[in-house]
């Protein structure tokens, strides 16, 4: 099995390529979840894309699940996933 760390990595690479993101953050929360027999690590990503601009939140998650689908047979069992277009991330900064 892969190191959480090594499918952080491979997590950016699918995403960076195929999105170009503004902004992507990649939090392995694997350690909290140890020893409930899970096969893969559990992952929180957030990803700021121009691509998601136009795209229901529903069709956001598909277009990531559907990159990162290579790795969900071995190296990742959860994902917790925020996709927001650039203009999101602006107006959720300048409303607090």
């Amino acid at each position: 099995m892969n190191r959480p760390s090594d499918t952080a990595a491979r997590i950016d690479a699918l995403l960076r390529d195929r999105l170009s993101p503004q902004s992507l953050e990649i939090r392995d929360d694997s350690a909290a979840h140890a020893g409930h027999g899970a096969i893969g690590g559990h992952f929180r990503v957030r990803v700021v894309s121009t691509d998601f601009r136009g795209l229901k939140p529903l069709a956001r998650h598909r277009l990531v699940n559907a990159l990162l689908a290579p790795l969900y047979a071995s190296e990742v069992h959860a994902l917790t996933l925020e996709a927001l277009t650039p203009e999101e991330t602006t107006s959720t900064t300048s409303s607090n």
